[in-house]
């Protein structure tokens, strides 16, 4: 999908950049496949903030996606490429042979009319869904379960593809998109391909309003408060955080500092960290 420019008739115009949405084959989903969720400005069930910076955006309705694609056995047929406002990447209509409609992540490649399907007697194409000891080594996957059975919970966002590195015993070895080498249950189900929509990353927002349309509200630096508001505030004019590390407004440590616990349950399937050379 191509990134398209805007005419700088404005200086916010000029650097902003949009997806053309030239793959988005209809611009109303599938009703029964719509729900409403409701917002929570990034408060919890006793009100109270525990995410900042959220609050307001445009209006938008949840698109149920089929993580799960349990469907085994029965051909589907694309039937439209859309837009999800919920995620980054686009969204595909499947109708199966039975009557039923379920939308699934939408691969690079995958275009109306195409049959896809899912299970083990399904063939190694794009937007095929198998377990990932039917699938030969080196192929290109997402949607990629952790659990059998529980959904794909992995590689789910725009461009983004892993790979299967190795199959030995009940494990696969999948190395994902942030470089980390992971073992994980043999039998848990993946899709063939790499998601689309890979311009996302070249889009530039170019105006608050556009954000704020997100409903992301704005943030303020901590240099800027008062000391009784944050760990970086006072001093006169510009001053350095005055600490031996960035903070947050809490006073824990920031930029570069690791929460992953150690004894985590999942750490002994990583066969290799990301990051690491």
């Amino acid at each position: 999908m191509a990134v398209k420019k805007f005419r700088p008739y404005t200086a916010s115009r000029r650097h902003m950049t949009s997806s053309s949405f030239s793959e988005i084959t209809t611009d109303k989903p599938e009703k029964s496949l719509v729900v409403h969720i409701k917002k929570n400005s990034g408060r919890n069930n006793q009100g109270k903030i525990t995410i900042r910076h959220r609050g307001g955006g445009a209006k938008k309705k949840y698109r149920l996606i089929d993580f799960k694609r349990n469907k085994v056995g029965i051909p589907a047929k694309v039937t439209t490429i859309e837009y999800d406002p919920n995620r980054t990447a686009n969204i595909a209509l499947l109708i199966y042979a039975d009557g039923e409609k379920r939308y699934i992540l939408a691969p690079i490649g995958l275009k109306v009319g195409h049959k896809i399907m899912s299970g083990e007697g399904a063939e190694i194409l794009i937007g095929n869904s198998l377990e990932m000891k039917d699938m030969p080594v080196g192929t290109l996957i997402h949607n990629i379960e952790m659990r059998a059975g529980a959904g794909g919970q992995l590689v789910r966002s725009a461009g983004n593809s892993a790979q299967l590195m190795a199959k030995e015993g009940k494990y696969a070895t999948v190395r994902l998109p942030s470089g980390e080498m992971r073992m994980l249950p043999i039998n848990c189900r993946a899709t063939i391909g790499q998601i689309g929509n890979t311009d996302h990353e070249l889009i530039t927002i170019g105006k608050a309003g556009r954000k704020r349309n997100m409903g992301i509200r704005p943030t303020v630096r901590g240099s800027v408060m008062n000391p009784c508001d944050h760990p970086h505030g006072g001093g006169e004019g510009r001053a350095p955080v005055g600490r031996p590390a960035p903070s947050t407004p809490w006073g824990k440590p920031a930029l570069g500092y690791k929460t992953r616990k150690k004894n985590k349950a999942s750490n002994k399937y990583i066969v290799r960290k990301r990051g690491k050379k």
